[in-house]
């Protein structure tokens, strides 16, 4: 039998992980996941519900009922949703809540291209090609602020940077899954590389990936 071919793509805030994900997917014809906005919606209906981040039973049933239709809302695109989304993730028993879907997208018939912190050592371990996407601090944060300046004109990039390191420092030191990249990823740097390039680069680790299975 055929192996399905599940890509995982993992990394910090703003690495270019999810567009290097969607050109993939579409490359492959695979469905996509951004598991980040699966965390996102939580955190954006925790705060529209005015629930406290104590309140663990009404956040796992939060995570339990969870549609597509809350995941294209536009709002969990913003910088607010994206906080939320770090500080939510922390937590152990939401994590536990949205781990079988993410696996039972991954494991789909044929496979899957997903997007998030913990793919290639806790949904998918067994993915065949594991991509882990960084890119320093600074850059990141930069690369945000152009993403997030065009709604918000007032905002300043230094505040972009201490959110990046917040959740760095949160996603890499949570007592759960916390973000590390798996021992058989590929490590791709995108600090001094345009989108072009990063692009032509993740097709190559797949497309070298691919022949070993």
């Amino acid at each position: 039998m055929t192996q399905s071919l599940i890509i995982a793509f993992d990394g910090p805030a703003a690495s270019g992980k999810g567009t290097l994900a969607s050109v993939i997917a579409q490359d492959y014809g695979l469905p996509m996941l951004d598991t980040g906005l699966i965390y996102r919606a939580v955190g954006f209906l925790r705060a529209q519900q005015g629930l406290t981040l104590e309140d663990v039973p009404q956040l796992v049933a939060i995570a339990q009922t969870l549609d597509t239709q809350t995941l294209d809302n536009p709002d969990l695109r913003g910088r607010e949703a994206g906080e939320w989304a770090s500080q939510v993730a922390a937590i152990p028993e939401v994590r536990d809540a949205l781990k079988r879907f993410q696996i039972d997208f991954a494991h789909q018939l044929g496979g899957a291209v997903l997007d998030g912190r913990d793919i290639g050592t806790v949904i998918a371990p067994d993915a065949p090609v594991k991509i882990f996407v960084t890119a320093r601090a600074e850059v990141r944060a930069h690369r945000r602020w152009l993403q997030l300046v065009k709604i918000n004109p007032d905002l300043a990039y230094e505040d972009v940077l201490a959110d990046i390191r917040l959740r760095d420092e949160r996603d890499s030191s949570r007592s759960s899954a916390p973000l590390s990249m798996a021992d058989d990823a590929v490590l791709l740097d995108t600090t001094d590389l345009g989108i072009e390039a990063a692009i032509e680069h993740a097709r190559r680790i797949v497309k070298d990936r691919r022949g070993s299975f």
